[in-house]
């Protein structure tokens, strides 16, 4: 158009077109497309989902290790929500358990009645062991094919919570405790049993694991069946050593205390994954 007055042309423009998916003309600019529409609203869906849900576990307190506590609490309380057979086995076989790699395989004799701690250690371990409390205690004793050896394997359920089996843990790895023979565990003694004469003065090699995964202190000690006296008991680890010559190292009682030990454990463990993966 021309402005009257001014004598030069103006000119105005449009508003810009482009052309859609079907070759018609439309604005530029004037709305999203489809897809990017859909695409926005999906950003914004996502971002409220997440928003939401690491708000409902905040206020949940969920740290995100509730796993591993679920795990340690399952373990607290196997005591008596599993079968004994299942805890200790009837039949135990240790493939290469034994000295030089040989097979092993012991039998149950007898399963303590479960109980408090009251009694069932020597006083200085009893005092060690304190701290983490008693909560149940479960032992059974085995024999070897040969029914020349005894073995007892405990399962201490305790009190406490993961701080404090951290703590005992790294006492025993510290001060060495675990190959002191003044905190030897004792055995269980099944009358009518092969293991009827295993006594304090049996007692030839041991073993004392702290879980730090579970409320658990898992151990076993082993002697002969022939009642015969022990005036060197020696650790598992240090009876296991190539070389060793002391009495239990040569009968391979510290295999015997260990691989029963190291079973035991790995059941333990077993039954843990198994209440985890399907809770009552």
């Amino acid at each position: 158009p021309v402005v009257p007055g001014d004598g030069r042309p103006r000119v105005s423009f449009g508003r810009p077109e482009g052309y859609d998916g079907l070759a018609r003309p439309r604005p530029l600019g004037g709305r999203l497309r489809p897809q990017a529409l859909a695409a926005a609203v999906c950003l914004v869906l996502g971002v409220g989902l997440l928003t939401g849900a690491a708000t409902g576990s905040w206020l949940a307190g969920d740290s995100g290790d509730g796993g591993a506590r679920s795990a340690f609490t399952e373990a607290g309380d196997l005591w008596h929500s599993v079968p004994v057979d299942q805890l200790f086995p009837p039949t135990v076989r240790g493939q290469g358990a034994g000295p030089g790699g040989a097979d092993r395989t012991w039998t149950r004799v007898a399963v303590a009645p479960d109980g408090d701690c009251a009694a069932a250690f020597d006083r200085l371990l009893a005092k060690v062991l304190d701290p983490v409390g008693c909560r149940r205690l479960l032992r059974a004793t085995y024999t070897d094919a040969t029914r020349s050896h005894v073995t007892t394997v405990g399962m201490l359920f305790t009190k406490a919570d993961t701080a404090a089996m951290t703590s005992l843990a790294k006492r025993f790895e510290k001060e060495g405790l675990g190959g002191r023979d003044d905190l030897m565990p004792l055995p269980y003694a099944a009358k009518d049993t092969v293991a009827a004469g295993f006594g304090a003065p049996q007692r030839a090699a041991w073993t004392v694991s702290v879980l730090t995964d579970a409320p658990v202190v898992v151990y076993a000690v082993s002697g002969w069946a022939d009642t015969r006296t022990v005036d060197d008991p020696q650790p598992a680890e240090e009876a296991m050593e190539s070389g060793a010559t002391s009495a239990p190292a040569q009968a391979g009682l510290g295999h015997e205390a260990k691989g029963l030990a190291d079973r035991v454990e790995r059941a333990l463990r077993k039954n843990v994954g198994q209440a985890t993966e399907h809770p009552s």
